[in-house]
């Protein structure tokens, strides 16, 4: 399959990865699969980087991820831009944080050593920024004292974040005294939805409604929706089956918003109320109409053991 015709995939991710040995150092990355990467990184298995390669900084650890990416490119872009804030076109220089005070031998800016402080700094400014802020994101973190950092940036800057970012936090099940409480319930970047399997009901909804015609009339424009002749969404709320014109649902989200906002971020469906969240609908949608395999594989049912 060509890969401009992909579908959303199930996960693409930045992460920050911070030394357990030398916390000061820090590096930034992209990839489908953290859990893997991490291994990667920590000479579990082959691959990493050659900046991660050092036994005298291994372990790493992933304490925070930016997940949502539309796809590969749309992650490089954000993980280039967070690595060099103090060049980055998306930052305006009047809210640059980071600034090159040195040239390299090529004339360049020299990139100023990372901190945690100024990376968190850096990512909130990206994720409020005209190129990000209405993209579908979540960020999530994974340790208490870097979350902290966080909200003490948030407190300190008073600027919000972007209309489509979520933010999680997992750390870890809690530790009790009681030394025979077990918890196997996987946590961290291990709980991420490496596959499409959070989207299973919703595309197997989808894929009822179009294989047995009921598209029926466009929910907001209330036009006839003639089956196979073009790209229709469906509300991913529960047993709702509103359906209507691509078109039609990004004007219906958009409207009254900012005249310049292009993209939806998120709204609540006309006939449920049900809350609509524009990436969850795009990732549907495209794995639909550009992968109809991934969906046969994804609605598979196990055989039950005679």
């Amino acid at each position: 399959m060509s890969a401009l015709v992909k579908p959303i995939p199930a996960l693409y991710t930045v992460y920050i990865l911070r030394s357990t040995v030398r916390p000061a150092s820090l590096y930034i990355g992209s990839t489908p699969n953290p859990p893997r990467r991490l291994k990667q990184h920590n000479g579990e298995v082959k691959g990493g980087a050659a900046r991660t390669s050092r036994g005298n900084l291994r372990p790493w650890e992933m304490v925070a991820i930016v997940s949502g990416f539309p796809g590969m490119l749309a992650a490089l872009k954000f993980e280039w831009a967070l690595t060099n804030s103090h060049t980055s076109l998306h930052i305006p220089d009047e809210d640059r944080i980071t600034v090159s005070t040195q040239r390299k031998k090529n004339g360049h800016p020299k990139r100023p050593p990372h901190s945690l402080s100024l990376m968190l700094s850096n990512l909130h400014l990206l994720l409020r920024v005209p190129s990000f802020a209405r993209w579908p994101l979540t960020l999530h973190f994974y340790n208490r004292d870097v979350h902290e950092k966080w909200e003490e940036w948030v407190k300190e800057v008073k600027e919000p974040i972007g209309p489509g970012l979520s933010i999680e936090t997992d750390f870890g099940p809690e530790v009790r005294d009681d030394s025979s409480q077990t918890n196997d319930a996987p946590w961290g970047i291990r709980a991420l939805p490496l596959n499409y399997k959070p989207l299973r009901d919703y595309a197997e909804k989808a894929r009822n409604i179009f294989t047995f015609e009921r598209e029926g009339n466009c929910v907001h424009c209330e036009e006839a929706l003639p089956p196979g002749k073009g790209l229709y969404a469906v509300c991913p709320s529960g047993d709702c089956e509103a359906v209507g014109h691509l078109t039609c649902w990004s004007r219906y989200t958009l409207a009254g918003e900012d005249r310049t906002a292009v993209l939806p971020v998120q709204g609540k469906c006309p006939t449920c109320k049900g809350p609509l969240r524009w990436g969850t609908m795009m990732k549907e949608l495209t794995l639909r109409v550009r992968d109809p395999k991934e969906v046969d594989k994804l609605l598979k049912r196990r055989k039950a053991k005679t």
